[in-house]
């Protein structure tokens, strides 16, 4: 009995010498592979919560320069930004909040730098449509109409459709376009739900214009 166990043993051992002998080194490179996987996806993971961390803390900065109205240290930090962490969503509101605090500061040059850099470098659609918009309303401003529908067009997200629209009617509005611009902030008050305050606006503008918009279906005015 125990020389049919020593040799039925032996038989395995020898099983396993051969098949270690034909794929020994193919398992060891899987594991290799799936250790340094592991390992880089651990890695990686903490990189990214490094990069997140210290780039909340340029945005703190950030903040803190538009709040006290400083558009020179403003442009320094939302450089440092842009330039070390581009690809957090930190740079996207940072482009936001620089434009917004250099435009205050009578700066619409760097403000529209800024809007530029996010309506191009933004992963998020919503942060470019956003920052078309805003960039819009300068070119207004500076009566720039032309390139301020050329911005609006390039404002796609769909959740900004209302807002893109009547801003295309205050647009039309300044190019002398009245009927034009009607149609547009008729689109924008139809597209408005009644609970929102800027429908209010647009009624306003409508009604200025001779062209007060229809009520709701089954609502007397």
């Amino acid at each position: 009995m125990a020389t049919h166990l020593d040799l039925q043993e032996q038989e395995q051992l020898d099983a396993v010498k051969s098949f270690w002998k034909q794929y020994g080194n193919l398992i060891t490179w899987l594991l290799v592979l799936a250790l340094g996987g592991f390992a880089a996806w651990n890695g990686w993971n903490w990189y990214q919560r490094e990069e997140a961390d210290k780039a909340a803390a340029i945005f703190d900065e950030l903040e803190r320069a538009a709040g006290g109205g400083d558009a020179q240290l403003v442009q320094r930090i939302f450089g440092d930004l842009t330039k070390q962490y581009p690809g957090t969503s930190f740079a996207q509101q940072g482009a936001l909040i620089a434009a917004k605090a250099l435009a205050d500061k009578g700066k619409p040059a760097e403000a529209l730098a800024a809007l530029d850099w996010a309506a191009t470098n933004a992963a998020h659609e919503e942060f470019r449509s956003l920052a078309l918009l805003r960039k819009s309303g300068l070119l207004l401003d500076d009566k720039k109409y032309a390139e301020a529908l050329a911005a609006l067009e390039a404002a796609k997200t769909p959740a900004f459709a209302a807002l893109v629209a009547e801003r295309r009617g205050d647009i039309l509005a300044a190019q002398g376009k009245p009927d034009e611009a009607i149609k547009a902030w008729q689109a924008a008050h139809e597209a408005m739900p009644p609970t929102e305050p800027l429908r209010r606006v647009v009624e306003i503008k409508l009604n200025a214009a001779g062209a007060p918009p229809k009520p709701a279906s089954g609502v007397s005015r």
